[in-house]
Formats: C-alpha cells, sequence, structure tokens
C-alpha cells in the first residue's frame, strides 16, 4: 500500500477490520467493495491527467507550437504519444484486477501467475511496438540527413 494515500490505507484497514467481525461470508462484498474504492481513485487520478494533458494540448495549440505530450514523429501514421500509452498501461492495470481475481478463484496462485504473465506480456508487446516506431522514426530521420 501506497503510504501516500492514507484514505486509501484507512479504508484497507477498516474492509479487513469488518470482514474480522463480520466473517468469511462477507468477503467477497467487502472486496468488491474496496476495489470499488480503488478503482474510483484510479479513475480521478486518470481524468485528472487526462484533462492536464488536454490543457496542455490546447496551450499549444493556441501558442502555435506542438504539445510534448502528444508528440509523435509525423512521418509515422501509428505513432504512439505519451497519453495513448499512459492510457494503454492505466486500461491494462484497471482490467487486471477483475482477471487476477478470476484466475486465483478458478486457479489459485498458478492461475493469478498465468494472469499476470499474460498482462506483462501484453504491456511489453506494446512496449516494444512503441519502441520500433520510435527506432523506425529516427531511421528515417537520419536518411533525410
Amino acid at each position: 500500500m501506497d503510504a501516500r494515500d492514507p484514505d486509501l490505507k484507512k479504508e484497507l484497514d477498516a474492509a479487513l477490520q469488518t470482514r474480522k467481525e463480520l466473517g468469511a461470508e462477507y468477503e467477497s462484498e467487502l472486496v468488491d467493495s474496496f476495489m470499488d474504492k480503488v478503482e474510483q481513485r484510479f479513475n480521478d487520478t486518470a481524468d485528472r491527467h487526462v484533462r492536464r494533458q488536454l490543457a496542455e494540448q490546447q496551450m499549444a495549440t493556441a501558442r502555435g507550437t506542438r504539445p510534448y505530450a502528444t508528440g509523435t514523429n509525423p512521418d509515422q501514421p501509428h505513432g504512439m504519444g505519451i497519453g495513448e500509452r499512459f492510457a494503454f498501461v492505466g486500461i491494462s492495470l484497471v482490467l487486471a484486477i477483475p482477471l487476477s481475481a478470476i484466475g486465483v478463484v478458478n486457479e489459485g496462485l498458478p492461475g493469478l501467475l498465468i494472469t499476470w504473465a499474460g498482462i506483462f506480456g501484453v504491456n511489453a508487446v506494446h512496449a516494444a511496438g512503441a519502441l520500433s516506431w520510435l527506432r523506425r522514426g529516427k531511421s528515417l530521420e537520419e536518411s533525410r540527413d
């Protein structure tokens, strides 16, 4: 648990204490409730990030400059800026929550490990694709010089 978010730590402590008091019968409801709070906190953070990115883009457009956060090479039709990469990673982590629960419920620890191997694989392939676009862009620039 990240020490920078004391409210979320309090929520987790409260959920654990409630689980001790109520027993295992209410465990799934407590976990769902806590996960909803975590997801809401993540969504709020992502919304703030997106709003900040949009404001930066609007300011850059108003100034007639190119925003750094979305800076992709114009010769790369499929290039992804920082915002798109952040969104992909964020979505994969949000989806990791229910996928991890499904993996654990059905197969236990091996299911969890397989799930996270898949999540890691998808993000690794995505990152490798982004790196190949960067390399391709650099080679285009070098060939022009």
